[in-house]
């Protein structure tokens, strides 16, 4: 551990051997003291972020006049731009600022984007005049899209901020060392899903709602005030948490990695040289030294010694972008073994993705009249988070308490199990909602109107077989970065998993626009594009999307779950036992 974690270790030795007359301690920082405080920042960032994403597909088409398409790419754009800043995040937190600080500024900056997005609402100059038609409506001008994106900017940047880090600095509060301190992380993934779920699932009825029927200004409000909410419940905590200090980014050793390797490039590994492996430094002693491994042997000539005159007189590298320690190889090793698995996430984004376009897109077309309420269409997305809700709560608070009544194994759902079954849920979701939109459709042209006589519940399946799919990929893939790399490297764990959230966007941007074209050549009617839902064929493009959810499974079960099998679910205690003997043996 860090710097501040051996300081409170050696207060509470300090303590026991203090006569009984001395004060009461200081309460130890960390564990779930600091998690309630770290829960609640980010219980309201994410109802303030999901109080804008939930609604902003209706927002850029109804108050923005955007087509279909123009809608799907500025959303997947900016979702995907909001999920690649964080790499930069990850290198000015550990290069730097530190995840506190990393964490404070993201917060500020979605704070200021938050507030822009509730001006472009609030001030009309800022947007077209809105267009209830198909047709003839007025296209926003390039000074008004430019403040738009200033504002969807702000919060991409803020997310690049927060998002590799908050999961990262939760993290950090427990002690992974003992077993107590392993168990309590393993319940904090699902915890960390499970509290903002319930904070959105009961805020976003009121915000979404609010938006859609009340005022976008008041309910865009609503969000940047949450922001400044969570900024406070962030600072109040400040002095429980464990704030480790930036210590140096894994991606510069990760670069002189690679460097290294290129320019040794014609070494040949098997000439007896030997390998570069020196005792970890005093700063991070308390982490454990990654052991050499055959794996990707072309980056061993990194750490390979060609000549005795790359060391000097101290044992020390004389070029550290020529000469690499063992440790720093195995760095850059784990995280190319983490690619399998995160091609195989963000197939399951893209299904994702579709609901927060196209579902919603779905849903404003049809019937949302219960007597004289109207149901936002915004409102379809808590489907997912109340399906995700219920999935973990059932699952930390009713199986496994009952298996550990039964059994004293440990019961959880492996990885490879819990990825398998989200696949599913991905392949399912857009089989039913390709049957739902050909029923809506079909109802919409006979009855000759643009919303069809469907009713909008009709929609709930897909969207709660969408939370489910979250609820199972998108935790265990979490889970495997961050248990699968070291400590010190954390940080990068949360920024490939938002990385593949981005890379998901992407895709899927490039994906609707191929479809579009292609389907649409020849003067035949695309499949994607334009206001009107009744005049393409959505359900075409949601057969295409569950056809590549069922390759992903295939390309799991054939290839990249032996990775997460032999990684992830077994070497867990395998490694401790390591770690254990390791201390033991230096003792």
């Amino acid at each position: 551990m860090e710097d501040m974690i051996i300081a409170s270790s050696s207060s509470r030795e300090a303590i026991s051997a203090a006569p009984p007359s001395v004060s009461s301690p200081k309460k130890a920082a960390g564990g779930w003291r600091s998690i309630k405080y770290i829960l609640g920042n980010e219980s309201f960032e994410k109802l303030a972020s999901m109080g804008l994403i939930a609604n902003l597909t209706v927002y850029l088409q109804t108050q923005y006049n955007m087509d279909g398409i123009l809608v799907v790419n500025v959303f997947n754009v900016w979702s995907g731009s909001s999920n690649l800043t964080p790499l930069a995040g990850a290198f000015l937190s550990d290069a730097y600022l530190g995840r506190f600080c990393t964490l404070l500024y993201g917060s500020i900056s979605s704070f200021l984007g938050m507030v822009i997005i509730t001006l472009t609402a609030g001030v009309n100059d800022l947007r077209p005049v809105s267009c209830h038609g198909e047709t003839n409506c007025e296209q926003p001008h390039s000074w008004q899209l430019a403040i738009l994106f200033v504002g969807l900017a702000l919060l991409a940047i803020g997310a690049g901020g927060i998002r590799p880090c908050n999961i990262a600095f939760g993290a950090d509060q427990f002690d992974t060392r003992t077993e107590s301190g392993r168990a309590q992380l393993a319940s904090f993934f699902n915890w960390w899903y499970f509290s903002f779920t319930v904070a959105l699932i009961i805020a976003l009825t009121v915000v979404v709602y609010v938006q859609t029927n009340v005022s976008w200004v008041v309910g865009y409000a609503i969000p940047a005030a949450c922001l400044f909410f969570s900024i406070s419940v962030f600072l109040i905590g400040r002095n429980t948490y464990i704030i480790k200090k930036a210590q140096g980014s894994v991606f510069v050793d990760i670069f002189k990695v690679i460097v290294a390797a290129l320019k040794k490039r014609s070494l040949e590994l098997a000439s007896g040289h030997s390998l570069y492996d020196p005792p970890m430094v005093e700063w991070d002693q308390q982490e454990s030294k990654l052991d050499h491994t055959d794996k990707f042997k072309f980056f061993d000539k990194a750490a390979t010694l060609a000549d005795p005159s790359e060391l000097n007189e101290n044992g020390m590298p004389r070029n550290s972008w020529r000469l690499c320690s063992v440790h720093q190889v195995e760095q850059l090793k784990l995280l190319l073994g983490v690619v399998p698995v995160w091609f195989t996430g963000i197939c399951c984004f893209i299904t994702m993705d579709q609901m927060s376009t196209f579902g919603l897109m779905q849903a404003i077309q049809s019937n949302n009249s219960i007597g004289n309420f109207k149901i936002p269409p915004g409102w379809m997305g808590l489907s997912s988070m109340i399906a995700l809700s219920i999935w973990i709560f059932i699952y930390e608070k009713i199986y496994l308490v009952q298996a550990n009544k039964s059994s004293k194994k440990d019961k959880r759902l492996t990885m490879r199990q819990r990825i398998n079954i989200g696949i599913i849920m991905a392949i399912l979701c857009m089989l039913v909602a390709a049957g739902v939109e050909k029923k809506r459709r079909d109802l919409a042209l006979k009855n000759g109107s643009l919303v069809s006589p469907m009713h909008i519940l009709v929609l709930i399946p897909q969207f709660a077989l969408s939370g489910l799919n979250e609820a199972f990929t998108a935790v265990a893939v979490m889970e495997f970065f961050s248990t699968h790399l070291p400590e010190s490297m954390r940080t990068i764990a949360g920024a490939i998993f938002f990385l593949s959230l981005s890379a998901a966007s992407y895709l899927n941007t490039a994906f609707v626009n191929l479809v579009h074209h292609l389907t649409g050549r020849n003067g035949k009617s695309p499949w994607l594009g334009g206001h009107d839902l009744n005049k393409i064929r959505v359900e075409n493009y949601y057969y295409l999307t569950a056809g590549l959810a069922a390759l992903n499974l295939l390309y799991f079960n054939l290839f990249s779950y032996r990775y997460v099998k032999n990684n992830a679910d077994v070497p867990e205690s395998s490694r401790q036992e390591e770690n254990d003997l390791e201390k033991k043996a230096t003792a």
